[in-house]
């Protein structure tokens, strides 16, 4: 059974007050620091999670009125405008954005929750659809902002038991086909959860009864969720079992986004 709203809603306030404990303290040189997202800083993943929040209002208030959701040409001027920010700013109005949203999230009755539908570029989605949206935006970059700054952070453990279930039509949109067929059968610990990876035409990823036969791998599901990610690089690989298993091909079919 598909966990209702609140749970979500809860992890995003966790997430949400964790990424604040993390980011308070830092100072603007450490806000220039690295982030894990090869390109971006951690103001600058801050600074996309702010924009972020903001998107995702406005998807939320066009669900609740009934009206067409905002178009992508909607938001290069929200990006430009948080780009334009200093680091700090981008910290801290990342910080005070998310938390509208998460607040507005909460505040939202039983008879709003049930009637929010929305177009989500080709994707009707409900609220639980948009927080699952929300929810794996979130999670991985404050990793992304995490191990930055612990080489040793992993994903909240509350999020993963949530978007582990969720990983299909991610893999679907992120995942590479390898040069040759693969399959792969993969089981996960913290939640247990068994799955198939196969790429052909596209790349899958679907729930899979066990199974003992090979190629098998079996790691922590916070690890699956980031190599979906494209985050499961050999320095941030935990213990994993693989048998007959490229983890360097898996990790090259899902190069992140």
């Amino acid at each position: 059974m598909e966990p209702n709203p609140q749970a979500w809603i809860d992890a995003l306030r966790r997430s949400h007050d964790s990424l604040r404990g993390i980011v308070e303290p830092l100072d603007e040189a450490a806000l220039g620091r690295q982030s894990y997202a090869s390109e971006w800083s951690i103001a600058q993943v801050l600074s996309h999670l702010g924009s972020g929040a903001e998107i995702f209002g406005l998807f939320l208030e066009s669900g609740l009125a009934g009206a067409e959701p905002p178009g992508r040409d909607a938001f290069p001027q929200i990006w430009q405008t948080w780009n334009e920010r200093s680091p700090q700013a981008q910290a801290t109005d990342a910080l005070a954005t998310d938390e509208i949203l998460v607040k507005r999230l909460e505040a939202l009755d039983a008879d709003q929750r049930d009637r929010i539908r929305m177009h989500f570029f080709g994707t009707d989605l409900d609220l639980t659809g948009l927080l699952r949206m929300r929810l794996g935006e979130h999670a991985v970059h404050k990793w992304d902002v995490a191990v930055a700054l612990d080489p040793a952070a992993t994903m909240a453990a509350d999020a993963v038991s949530l978007l582990v279930d969720a990983l299909g039509p991610i893999a679907a949109r992120s995942g590479k086909p390898s040069d040759r067929p693969v399959a792969v059968r993969v089981g996960t610990t913290d939640p247990v959860r068994e799955f198939l990876i196969d790429s052909g035409d596209g790349v899958r990823l679907e729930p899979a009864d066990a199974d003992d036969s090979p190629p098998y791998l079996r790691l922590p599901a916070e690890a699956l969720i980031r190599l979906v990610y494209g985050r499961l690089d050999p320095a941030h690989t935990p213990a994993v079992e693989a048998s007959e298993v490229d983890l360097n091909e898996l990790r090259r079919m899902f190069p992140g986004f």
